[in-house]
């Protein structure tokens, strides 16, 4: 084994351990709870070695490093997430690719989506990310939209071909009321995804949870969690 796989794996098994506590903790069954390892600023390799460990789901957040990198995976059985503040222009590039996107945001992303979803002939996942520190009507420090906005966005999705309204996704907010309240955020956003399920049964996937915070997103009820300096080691500083 080499020492970088070695090292992973030794990682990879910390966070089962404690996404597996997390969820007893919580009474919940360990498989209600799906790891994503967010692979940002890794090489190809390094997916390669996670898909040999067992990883199904990774995620990215730049087009210009995930699209190198996914069609330098297509052999391996991976679900691939993109998670970052997304572009217009970049859309055809990430439907190519991504299976689900997890930060739709704004009306005019869901019809870039859907237009390029079915000219791909795809069908692409969507999660709305939620910002917990908008304001109404507003937009987050890091994306989202406000929770009052969810409504018209999940109907936007539910109507538009070649997508798939899976559920919610959010960050812990750094500003605002739920500033350095992890849980009672993530709690938030389960209650948020009680709503929307109301008028779309199937968005049952819930986006919670980072390295430093996945035990409060589990204990909320999160059915997938995003880690990556956990698994991947602390990132190489870009530029």
């Amino acid at each position: 084994m080499t020492d970088r796989k070695t090292q992973l794996a030794a990682n990879l098994a910390k966070v089962e351990e404690r996404i597996t506590a997390a969820c007893v903790a919580a009474g919940r069954k360990r498989e209600e709870v799906t790891l994503i390892v967010v692979t940002k600023t890794y090489p190809a390799s390094d997916v390669r070695i996670l898909s040999e460990l067992g990883v199904r789901h990774v995620a990215e957040n730049r087009d210009q490093d995930a699209a190198p990198k996914a069609a330098a995976c297509t052999d391996l059985p991976l679900k691939w997430h993109f998670v970052g503040q997304l572009q217009t222009n970049k859309v055809r590039s990430v439907v190519g690719y991504a299976d689900v996107v997890q930060s739709v945001d704004r009306s005019k992303l869901v019809t870039a989506l859907s237009k390029e979803a079915v000219r791909a002939g795809r069908e692409v996942g969507c999660l709305i990310q939620v910002a917990l520190d908008a304001g109404e009507g507003g937009r987050g420090e890091r994306g989202g939209v406000a929770p009052d906005g969810i409504e018209e966005l999940a109907d936007l999705i539910g109507e538009a071909p070649g997508l798939r309204l899976d559920g919610l996704m959010t960050v812990a907010p750094l500003t605002g009321e739920y500033a350095g309240r992890e849980q009672a955020a993530f709690e938030r956003l389960m209650d948020l995804s009680t709503d929307l399920r109301r008028a779309h049964p199937a968005a049952t996937m819930v986006s919670a949870g980072m390295s430093a915070d996945l035990e409060q997103a589990v204990a909320a009820g999160a059915t997938h969690v995003r880690v990556g300096t956990a698994v991947l080691g602390v990132r190489p500083r870009l530029g």
